[in-house]
C-alpha cells in the first residue's frame, strides 16, 4: 500500500460509478442535518464539508439558508459533478481539491463536518496531521462532526482499508484539542440493501487559558 495514490483512486471511482450506486449515498444527510440543528448553528457560520464529493449535505445547508459553506474533497471529479446538479447556485459554494490528511486552510471554520473522511487516514502521521489542522482551524466556539465506521462496521470500503473507531477510540484520539460532546451510532443503509454501522461524535474545543 505503500505505492497506493489515493486520489486516483478516488478519481477512478467517481469517474466510473453513478452517485446513486456507491455506498455512502445518502438522498437526504439525515444525521448531519441533525447535528446542524442541535448545536443551533447559525446561518452566517463558517462551515466545512470535509470529503464532501458530490454528496447532497451542500443542497440541504443552501436550502436552509447557509451563506459560507466550504466543501473539500480528493476528487475533482466528484466536485465537478456536485457544482453540475447544483447549477448557478454552484457559484455560492467555495471547492476545494485537497487531501484530508495534508489540507491546510486559510481560514478558520464553526462547523467542521467529516462523514467517512477520516477513517481512510490509517497512517498515524496522518491521523496526526488531520488533527492538528482541525484543531488550529476550529473557531474556539467551533463544533466539530466527525462520523465513521463504527467497531461494527465494515473493515474496508470501495477497497481499502478503513480505521474503525469506538466511542472510547473516537474520544481517546481527540481528548487532547476537545472535548466530546456526544456520540451516537447510526445504521446506513446502502444502495445495495446493505447496512453499515456508523459513529458520529461531536467535540467542541477545549477552553485555553
Amino acid at each position: 500500500m505503500e505505492n497506493f495514490d489515493r486520489k486516483k483512486h478516488w478519481e477512478t471511482i467517481y469517474q466510473t460509478k453513478e452517485l446513486k450506486d456507491v455506498s455512502w449515498f445518502q438522498p437526504t444527510p439525515e444525521t448531519s442535518l441533525i447535528f446542524l440543528k442541535q448545536f443551533n448553528i447559525p446561518t452566517t457560520a463558517k462551515i466545512i464539508d470535509i470529503g464532501g464529493g458530490d454528496s447532497f449535505l451542500v443542497d440541504n445547508l443552501l436550502d436552509l439558508g447557509y451563506q459560507d459553506i466550504t466543501v473539500l474533497d480528493i476528487s475533482a471529479t466528484a466536485l465537478d459533478k456536485a457544482k453540475q446538479r447544483l447549477g448557478d447556485r454552484a457559484d455560492k459554494i467555495k471547492w476545494i481539491v485537497a487531501d484530508a490528511a495534508t489540507f491546510r486552510p486559510t481560514e478558520k471554520y464553526d462547523f467542521w463536518h467529516d462523514r467517512a473522511a477520516f477513517h481512510f487516514l490509517t497512517q498515524e502521521q496522518e491521523i496526526e496531521n488531520y488533527l492538528d489542522t482541525v484543531q488550529k482551524s476550529i473557531q474556539q466556539t467551533g463544533v466539530l462532526v466527525i462520523g465513521t465506521f463504527s467497531e461494527q462496521g465494515p473493515k474496508k470500503c470501495s477497497g481499502i482499508e478503513i480505521k474503525q473507531y469506538s466511542e472510547t477510540t473516537m474520544t481517546d484520539r481527540l481528548t487532547r484539542f476537545f472535548e466530546k460532546i456526544k456520540c451516537i451510532t447510526v445504521d446506513h443503509k446502502t444502495p445495495l440493501d446493505t447496512i453499515q454501522n456508523f459513529i458520529f461524535c461531536s467535540f467542541r474545543k477545549l477552553k485555553t487559558s
